[in-house]
């Protein structure tokens, strides 16, 4: 039995997708059963609750080996710590109670960097993988530079002015990666029993890219002119708060953007397991330019 949390998240449904196309014994935590696709609904066992809760994991993973842990988002968590490692203990606890062997968990890249302790969010998910790491179940950690996908956020003034923002420092060249070779990624580690003990495992692009960069290539793509703006870090954090974040969880964002221009994202080697097949030109022409247009 492999147990997969948030299947309804963009990471989340393509792990699931992925894992029902090899794997029959599946059993998921979700919020509202009824966000899952009726297909998918109908492949696996649901577990309505939260997986911040002990008793709905506790639940959940009875007889499961293995589980896909993401943490969902907490705009108004009252510090990064409580949105990340507070909200995986209760679940952590209830996992050990139940003998599951693996945890394959969603991370970020930068550990070993001398960004890393003050990046915000991502010094608060390397905090989160000590904690499962440090409980005795054997931890992967699949550790992600920026989404190409969180483009998808800005795809009305991509279309409408042929512009998108962004904070990190527009010619700093960084790894990406598309959310399908996350998930990708994560079902290998899922469906593979030789692994033992703690670790990582990173997901990056074929190259790296600044923002600059990857205007070009949208506008080659989308065949229109784009550019990158960037935003201050003032006005970055300040449209979190204008939009009901906490005071914390805005600081960790923009302290997560500025260690991200300063090199955060930069440490970790490229290797042939490591570099995705998804560049971001073919991201671009898979699955932004189909948003774009319609």
């Amino acid at each position: 039995m492999i147990v997969i949390t948030a299947p309804t998240s963009s990471i989340g449904k393509k792990v699931l997708h992925s894992l029902l196309d090899s794997y029959p014994d599946v059993r998921v935590i979700a919020r509202d059963a009824n966000r899952i696709e009726p297909a998918d609904r109908k492949r696996v066992t649901v577990v309505e609750g939260s997986h911040g809760d002990l008793e709905v994991v506790a639940h959940a993973t009875e007889g499961a080996h293995a589980v896909f842990w993401l943490v969902p988002p907490n705009p108004k968590a009252s510090s990064v710590d409580e949105a990340y490692s507070g909200f995986t203990r209760p679940g952590l606890a209830a996992m050990r109670s139940q003998g599951v062997r693996r945890i394959v968990g969603i991370s970020a890249l930068g550990r070993g960097t001398e960004q890393a302790g003050s990046a915000g969010l991502v010094a608060a998910t390397l905090a989160m993988d000590d904690l499962i790491a440090e409980s005795g179940i054997a931890y992967r950690a699949v550790t992600c530079p920026s989404f190409f996908d969180n483009l998808l956020r800005q795809v009305q003034p991509i279309r409408e002015k042929g512009m998108f923002f962004s904070a990190v420092d527009p010619s700093r060249k960084l790894p990406g990666c598309a959310t399908q070779d996350i998930a990708e990624t994560s079902v290998r580690l899922l469906l593979d029993d030789g692994w033992t003990g703690s670790g990582h495992e990173a997901v990056l692009s074929p190259e790296d890219l600044s923002f600059e960069d990857m205007a070009a290539v949208m506008t080659v793509v989308l065949g229109k002119s784009v550019k990158c703006v960037r935003t201050d870090y003032d006005a970055y954090k300040q449209q979190f708060i204008g939009r009901g974040m906490s005071e914390a969880m805005a600081q960790g964002m923009t302290d997560m953007v500025r260690a991200k221009s300063e090199g955060l994202d930069n440490g970790e080697a490229r290797t042939g397991q490591n570099t995705t097949r998804t560049s971001f030109r073919q991201w671009c022409e898979d699955v932004l330019k189909p948003a774009v247009n319609e």
